[in-house]
């Protein structure tokens, strides 16, 4: 079933984290499986945060060695970063498994992502300038407690309550997702895309690589994709309506805009709260109403209707 939530306010930064937790928590029962945040902090210039997992949460529940091959890892990581070039101005563990890096670089930053990848275990899960993406095994307060989103600030953010419907229960499954070679652009879906494999076959033959056989990857690649070729973002949300069959309703949060997008079906729910400063959209209106408690209008988008807000 799954829940998507998304919220954007304009010309001024607020607790993103914390509200994102809250509507997120309100879709708990669409998706207890694993939650997901995609937040947009104020971008330093010549700076890239980079979110990376080296485990999976089961593989450390295993025991038997693994903290000596976590701790490999990250070394393998950070002796990656440092060929190509990079300089490691922070590194916080928000799990033992999970680390924030702030880093200066002025290279092939997609190369260098590629070659990180390589290492066995080690997922990058955002590499951009404003985008940080966090996801993980739990509910909304689990997984924000966890890494300590309840104080981050910023202007916008989309999130994702996943249940499992297609593919495992993992951190690798789990929504939003991010590619290459559009460092700050994320995603959130609810639905099916019947022409998956067709579409993937596509984007893997331009060169872009997938990390899951999870439906949705496809959304952020196809969106990457576009985006890199000079296409808007509206655009590339208009054309994919007609080029990904299935059902769906997704989000795109980008370093400045916020998009929506629903297939001409229109059988996946969105709602919409929309004012001059905050634009709130979810599943359903219980999740805005965890932010904006106060008697508010919401509207319900129409089949194939795409919109798109700036910062």
């Amino acid at each position: 079933m799954c829940g998507i939530a998304g919220l954007i306010h304009r010309g001024r930064s607020s607790n993103v984290g914390a509200e994102m937790t809250a509507m997120l928590l309100a879709l708990k029962h669409r998706g207890p499986d694993s939650t997901g945040f995609a937040v947009y902090g104020e971008p330093s210039e010549g700076d890239y945060i980079m979110r990376i997992k080296v485990a999976e949460q089961e593989e450390m529940a295993k025991g038997h060695g693994i903290e000596a091959q976590v701790e490999e890892r990250i070394g393998a990581v950070e002796a990656c970063l440092a060929e190509h070039g990079a300089t490691v101005k922070a590194k916080e563990h928000a799990t033992a498994y999970a680390l924030r890096y702030i880093i200066g670089h002025d290279g092939d930053t997609e190369d260098m992502a590629r070659r990180i990848e390589e290492i066995e275990g080690a997922e990058i899960l955002s590499l951009g300038n404003a985008l940080e993406l966090i996801k993980d095994l739990g509910d909304a307060t689990v997984v924000s407690e966890q890494y300590g989103l309840g104080v981050f600030q910023g202007t916008h953010a989309i999130g994702h309550t996943r249940m499992a419907t297609e593919s495992d229960v993992d951190i690798r499954s789990a929504h939003p997702y991010w590619a290459f070679p559009y460092n700050d652009v994320a995603i959130v879906h609810n639905g099916q895309i019947t022409n998956y494999w067709t579409m993937r076959r596509v984007m893997e033959r331009r060169g872009h690589r997938f990390l899951s056989d999870c439906d949705s990857e496809l959304l952020a690649v196809y969106t990457a994709d576009n985006l890199a070729g000079g296409v808007s973002l509206e655009e590339s949300m208009r054309r994919s309506i007609g080029e990904i069959d299935g059902v769906f309703t997704y989000l795109v949060a980008t370093r400045d805009q916020l998009g929506m997008a629903k297939d001409s079906m229109a059988a996946k729910p969105m709602v919409l709260y929309e004012s001059e400063d905050l634009i709130a959209l979810a599943s359903e209106e219980v999740s805005i109403r965890a932010i904006l408690p106060q008697e508010i209008d919401t509207t319900d988008p129409y089949d194939a209707e795409v919109r798109v807000w700036q910062v």
